[in-house]
Parts: C-alpha cells; sequence; structure tokens
C-alpha cells in the first residue's frame, strides 16, 4: 500500500514538473512574441528591417541560447506540430488576407492571376515531375510509380506567399501586390488540389477514361473549394441581416463572423477539399456582403481583430522558423541525405521562377493608354521573376 501510494505521489510531482515546465516555456515564448512587436515597431521606419526579419532575428539568437544552454541538443522552446499549423495558425492568415484584399485589383487582373497561379503551377508541377523521374532514374531508385512522380512535382509546385508580401506595399504597389499574392494563394490551393486528386487515382494504369476523370476531380476539387467559401460567406451575410444582431450586441455579430468563417475552413477539410481556397473566397465575400450589414462599431471590431490575429499567427510562426533553422536533428538528416536532393530542388524550383517570369510583360499587351499606369514596369516584371524564384527555392529548403 506504502509502495503504490508513493508511485502515485511521484508521478503526481513529475506531472506538476512537466506541467511547470511547459507553463516556463509558454510564458518565455509569449515574452519573445511581445519583444518581436516592440522591437518591430522601433525599426518600422528602417527599410532593411520589417516585422518579419525581426521576428527571424529574434528566434535565432534565442535558438543559438537555447542551443548552448542544453549543451547542443536542442533550439525550441515549443513543439511545433502540423495540427497547430493547419488547424490554428494558418485559418486566420488566408481569411485576413481575402477580408483585407483590394478586391477591385484583384477581379480586374484575375486572369493574369489564374495564369500564373492555376496554369503556371499545372506547367511547374509537369517539369519538377519529368526531372524527378531521370534524377531517381540516375541515381539507382527505380521504387516509385508514376502517381508518386506526380506528387512530388505537386509538392514541390506549392510556394509560399507570406514571405514575399512582406517586402511589398499594397498601398505603393497595388498592381504588383495582386499579382504576387494572388498568384500565391492560386498556386497554394492549385497545389493542395492536385494532390489530392493524385491520391484519388491509381496512374500506374493511364487510360483515356483514368486521365478524364483525374482533370475532371481537379476541376471539381477548385470549384466545390471555392463555392464553399462563396456560399459561407453568403450565408453570414444573408443571417447577420435578417436576424439583426447588432440591435442587441455587437459581440455577437463578430462572433458570427469569427465562427463562419472558421467554419468554412473546417468543412473544406472535413469533404477533403481546399481550405485555403475555402477560406480565401469566404474572406473576399465577407468583406463584401457581411461586413456591409453589421453595425458601425462591429465593422471596426472585426477589421482590426481579423488583422491582429493574423499578424500575431504570422509573427508566431517567423519567431519558431528562426528557432528551427538551428534543429540539430533536422540538420543531421538533411546532411546524411546528401546535397544532392537539395540541389536539384533548387534547380527545379528556379525553373519554377523562370517558367512563370517571362509571359509577365506580355500578359497584358494591347491595353488603352488610360490603363497603361497599371501595367507592369520593367523593374515589377524582375520583382515578380525573383519573388517567384525566392519563394520556390526557400520554400523547399526550409
Amino acid at each position: 500500500m506504502d509502495a503504490s501510494f508513493s508511485t502515485i505521489v511521484s508521478r503526481l510531482q513529475a506531472l506538476s514538473t512537466s506541467d511547470h515546465t511547459s507553463v516556463v516555456s509558454l510564458n518565455l515564448f509569449v515574452a519573445l512574441l511581445l519583444a518581436c512587436i516592440v522591437i518591430g515597431h522601433l525599426l518600422e521606419e528602417n527599410r532593411w528591417m520589417n516585422e518579419s526579419i525581426t521576428a527571424l532575428m529574434i528566434g535565432l539568437c534565442t535558438g543559438i541560447v537555447i542551443l548552448l544552454t542544453t549543451g547542443m541538443k536542442s533550439s525550441h522552446l515549443l513543439v511545433f506540430s502540423e495540427d497547430l499549423f493547419f488547424i490554428y495558425l494558418l485559418p486566420p492568415i488566408i481569411f485576413n488576407a481575402g477580408f483585407q484584399v483590394k478586391k477591385k485589383q484583384f477581379f480586374r487582373n484575375f486572369m493574369t492571376i489564374m495564369l500564373f497561379g492555376a496554369i503556371g503551377t499545372l506547367v511547374s508541377c509537369t517539369i519538377i515531375s519529368l526531372g524527378a523521374i531521370e534524377f531517381f532514374k540516375r541515381i539507382g531508385i527505380n521504387s516509385f510509380d508514376i502517381g508518386d512522380y506526380i506528387a512530388i512535382g505537386a509538392i514541390f509546385a506549392a510556394t509560399d506567399s507570406v514571405c514575399t508580401l512582406q517586402v511589398l506595399n499594397q498601398d505603393e504597389t497595388p498592381l504588383l501586390y495582386s499579382l504576387v499574392f494572388g498568384e500565391g494563394v492560386v498556386n497554394d490551393a492549385t497545389s493542395v488540389v492536385l494532390f489530392n486528386a493524385i491520391q484519388s487515382f491509381d496512374l500506374n494504369h493511364i487510360d483515356p477514361r483514368i486521365a478524364l476523370q483525374f482533370i475532371g476531380n481537379f476541376f471539381y476539387l477548385f470549384f466545390a473549394s471555392t463555392m464553399l467559401g462563396v456560399l459561407t460567406g453568403l450565408l453570414s451575410a444573408y443571417i447577420i441581416k435578417k436576424l439583426y444582431f447588432g440591435r442587441h450586441s455587437t459581440d455577437r455579430e463578430v462572433a458570427l463572423m469569427m465562427l463562419m468563417a472558421y467554419l468554412s475552413y473546417m468543412m473544406a477539410e472535413l469533404f477533403y477539399l481546399s481550405g485555403i481556397l475555402t477560406v480565401f473566397f469566404c474572406g473576399i465575400v465577407m468583406s463584401h456582403y457581411t461586413w456591409h450589414n453589421v453595425t458601425e462599431s462591429s465593422r471596426v471590431t472585426t477589421k482590426h481583430a481579423f488583422a491582429t490575429l493574423s499578424f500575431v499567427a504570422e509573427t508566431f510562426i517567423f519567431l519558431y522558423v528562426g528557432m528551427d533553422a538551428l534543429d540539430i536533428e533536422k540538420w543531421r538528416f538533411s546532411w546524411d541525405i546528401s546535397c544532392r536532393e537539395f540541389s536539384t530542388a533548387g534547380i527545379g524550383s528556379s525553373w519554377k521562377g523562370s517558367i512563370r517570369f517571362p509571359p509577365i510583360p506580355s500578359v497584358q499587351p494591347n491595353q488603352e493608354k488610360s490603363q497603361r499606369e497599371n501595367q507592369l514596369q520593367t523593374a515589377s516584371d524582375y520583382m515578380v521573376g525573383w519573388t517567384h524564384e525566392r519563394r520556390c527555392i526557400y520554400g523547399p529548403s526550409l
């Protein structure tokens, strides 16, 4: 009896110690987030530093301190899980991007964005898949089938738009911002939809019927994800307009908008659609319809609330990436698989940036003189090309 009681006590003490360690880690991480905000504000006028770079540098310095303190064993305060990113951090970032986007610029250049984001991603996926087939043959790996190679192409065709948009200003370069931002969102959605479509078919035995089913499934996932976001946004606008929550409480209006936006993302995941595409178009529809049906106080609250959630999530990600850059286990794993895979990813990804880069000046060649100020100039052309390559190379490397 005494032995069992002492065992229970020791377990409770260990659990209490573990909980206390977690609390200490959370306190330190929140303090680092506050430091990122304060230092980022102080460096706001600096042309070489922005909030994302500040968070990365603070994370890097913190990782070095933790690494030295733990005897080169770890550089993390928290364990970053996949669920934390995809369920809690990604939705507010994508939704706020759709909610705050300048819709006039976005839809004016919608065909250009679709050309870069959808067609460009498919072309990139094809070239990377063919390169992967040739590369794996040369190193003697023949265990993959055609579906695996296409999946590799779909994964490497996905890029990140968050880092790139940190160096652009939506007010100073609205056309450039809308193109890069729109292409990034459509590119991510296309890659996810393409990957999900690949998983649904056995591509080892391709015939015209399977090819048509594959193409049909791809377009189904793409348009179903878009329509789910649009319908959720319209439903929120209808509910708020008919029930008029604002006459009782603005809190209910704000809560309803937040929960409907999050519901659209989770429903897309539930039905194996693209949550990114769904929540993005839900944000666009809510900003155009729902936002105009709420009270004035709710408009101000929702605008700042969504921006704040997105800002905190982005800062969290950049801070953790700075710490994760010094993860010893990842460096050992990367060293073990050699640098050939990295160089292949870099070459294939830079091909991808180059593929999208040349057509840019010719996308809008026949505009009227009154619209010429909206055309991309040579410096902007190179900017788009550089941001594509930067995203394509850094994404797979991280």
